[in-house]
């Protein structure tokens, strides 16, 4: 076996939400292991939260610049070998390079960053350091997921001709931000999100698990980004036509004002001679129709399952497996290719900085055209 890479984390200190569901997954495998950490903007918090969480005194500390500094100063066989980035979008770019620059891989949330610019460096300093560089679109690492794409790119059901994606939520029907809700606070401010809300939140996972399924590429695009509670600064509902290179069409939509929605992430994907449907609040079943009229599900576990999703699968059928071994997958995968220093998210099964870029253009690019007709998608 080998040792689990070590990692120090930036963000996900008290009162977070994600910070946590990437530790659960970065040790569900004993893929890797936290020593160290900066784990709030606000120092005093920051060395609270490592103490919480049991970190040596010494290696928890008070600013990520600390943190990369003081580990770097460590022996070899000691120091943190990955950074783990989950804070708010902004302060996603600025660590990142330094960690690279300071010879660390890096994991980080999505979206990878908040302009193109800043995405695009992250790009060039991955390959120029050979650094891994994993973004954590979490729902590709579900097996039934892997198993749509697989059955797309062998031809199951002929040449892709219309997608369906959306991710629904209604937690944000409500201005919850106005009274203070830290999750809605950051979310809803362009400073801290960029330039998208909800299409930057959800709309980012919806473009990335449609790309990842189909490996379709968007050339033309017309959306209708808008914030339909009062008062807020970006989208909180943003719907867009797409149209693909070879002919294909689709439909995204990220709204986060449906109320009754909790996460409602659905991908649809109708070939020549079938149909893939795979919705998150099921995860373990895809469903599969043909020309014919034949109608069938597949679940995970099953046997005759694509390598992918077998590999992904540690509980027989029948026992839930969800959302945190998804999220286990991509750490996994980042893991191994970290142990083999090879920044290849095709091999080991995450989404790379490339990956990454590509949303950040996509979101933007959304945001910018919106109710200006359709609009070509600028490589």
């Amino acid at each position: 076996m080998t040792q689990p890479i070590r990692y120090g984390m930036i963000g996900g200190g008290r009162d977070a939400f994600i910070g946590g569901v990437h530790r659960m997954a970065a040790r569900l495998d004993d893929s890797m292991t936290l020593v160290a950490g900066a784990l709030s903007s606000t120092p005093k918090k920051a060395l609270a939260s490592g103490l919480d969480l049991g970190l040596d005194s010494n290696r928890s500390y008070g600013t990520w610049n600390d943190m990369l500094v003081g580990e770097s100063m460590l022996p070899e066989s000691e120091r943190m070998q990955c950074v783990v980035i989950v804070t708010p979008n902004n302060v996603h770019h600025a660590p990142a390079m330094a960690a690279m620059e300071a010879g660390f891989h890096v994991v980080c949330d999505k979206p990878m960053t908040c302009t193109n610019a800043e995405a695009q460096a992250l790009v060039d300093t991955a390959k120029r350091t050979h650094r891994v560089f994993a973004v954590t679109y979490n729902y590709t690492g579900y097996p039934m997921v892997r198993q749509a794409r697989d059955m797309v790119h062998a031809g199951s059901i002929g040449r892709v001709r219309k997608v369906f994606v959306e991710y629904l939520q209604g937690w944000l029907a409500t201005p919850l931000e106005g009274d203070g809700q830290k999750q809605a606070h950051w979310r809803t401010d362009p400073t801290r999100a960029g330039a998208g809300g909800a299409m930057g939140d959800i709309g980012s996972h919806a473009e990335n698990i449609m790309s990842f399924v189909t490996g379709l590429e968007v050339e033309q695009f017309c959306s209708d980004a808008s914030a339909i509670v009062e008062g807020r600064a970006i989208d909180d509902d943003t719907a867009v036509l797409l149209r693909f290179a070879g002919g294909a069409r689709g439909v995204l939509c990220a709204s986060q004002v449906c109320v009754g929605h909790r996460n409602g992430l659905t991908l649809r994907v109708y070939g020549e001679t079938g149909s893939l449907t795979w919705q998150q609040e099921h995860p373990d079943q895809l469903h599969v129709c043909s020309l014919e009229g034949h109608d069938t599900t597949l679940h995970r576990a099953d046997a005759g399952l694509c390598e992918a999703a077998a590999n992904a699968t540690r509980l027989p059928g029948g026992h839930g497996e969800a959302f945190i071994e998804a999220f286990a997958n991509i750490y996994r995968g980042a893991a191994a290719a970290m142990h083999a220093d090879r920044d290849d998210g095709e091999a080991f099964g995450y989404q790379t900085a490339a990956d990454g870029a590509r949303g950040v253009r996509f979101i933007n690019a959304v945001v910018d055209a919106s109710g200006q007709g359709w609009t070509a998608l600028e490589g």
